[in-house]
């Protein structure tokens, strides 16, 4: 395998714009896997913060899906000859509510393609910006962080993880079994075969157990502090993936306010360790 990243950064710059009117089916659902007692949803209804993330979803034919049930690459984002893809983490600004039945555009471009020497080999860090526009203007600016890895050698002992803090002001125990990630793929119409296709990812990635989403965790987060404050409106939402997350045990998802403005959010893992670190302001 040949890691040509210079060929890698004529992506950036690349920009694709698509349009979707936002229907209520997929907050409704959301809700539902989410156990919310939520109004039902329909025209006028403001999307949750994240909630975006269930629109503007790409849908590639069967025939331009690779073995691992991700979308080939090198169409807007660069064919990166690394095998495992994660949602490393991101950086949004909510500026202004979108509404479901509004029509909105969202403006992505590649911003940056970086490669650094990880650990256990080459990793490859690309950036997408995304700017969410609708009736009233820009509603949502998003910066997206992916990072591409190799296999890990097999032997290869994973690095401990850093210890979550156990400060919180609140805590919701999670139970990420199959059906959970299953539905949560549905919605984001994701086919990454790591999060349902338990002997994929065991055997041929080499995972103890299905990979839980990390736009679902970032969710959960959020969740956890909309319970916390319902009245609260997120202004900001920065989270980074810290380790992984496996149907193989339960973890928390908990909060604790920094200031009257802040919120510090984090996951935690069954054995103590950082899962996801992340922060919001509210008002």
């Amino acid at each position: 395998m040949t890691l040509d990243i210079d060929h890698l950064r004529q992506w950036v710059g690349k920009s694709e714009v698509l349009a979707e009117t936002l229907a209520p089916f997929p907050s409704n659902a959301l809700a539902a896997t989410l156990d919310r007692d939520d109004p039902v949803y329909g025209s006028g209804s403001a999307l949750p913060p994240l909630w975006h993330w269930l629109h503007f979803l790409p849908v590639a034919p069967m025939s331009a899906v690779g073995p691992d049930g991700h979308p080939e690459r090198g169409a807007f984002l660069p064919p990166v000859p690394l095998p495992r893809r994660m949602w490393a983490g991101s950086r949004l600004n909510f500026i202004k509510p979108l509404m479901i039945g509004e029509t909105v555009t969202r403006t992505s471009t590649v911003k940056s393609v970086e490669h650094k020497a990880g650990r256990t080999g080459d990793l490859v860090f690309v950036t997408v910006r995304h700017v969410l526009s609708g009736a009233s203007g820009v509603a949502i600016e998003e910066e997206h962080d992916i990072v591409y890895r190799g296999v890990a050698a097999p032997g290869t002992v994973a690095p401990l993880p850093v210890q979550a803090s156990v400060n919180e002001d609140w805590s919701r125990v999670v139970h990420p079994d199959p059906v959970l990630l299953f539905r949560y793929s549905a919605l984001t119409f994701n086919s990454h075969r790591i999060h349902y296709d338990q002997p994929y990812v065991t055997d041929v990635e080499g995972y103890p157990g299905l990979v839980v989403h990390g736009p679902l965790i970032a969710t959960l987060l959020l969740d956890a502090l909309r319970r916390e404050k319902p009245d609260a409106r997120v202004r900001s939402f920065t989270f980074k993936a810290v380790s992984p997350l496996f149907d193989v045990a339960d973890f928390n998802v908990c909060g604790r306010m920094v200031d009257a403005g802040k919120a510090h959010l984090w996951a935690r893992n069954s054995t103590g360790g950082l899962a996801m670190d992340a922060t919001a302001e509210i008002i």
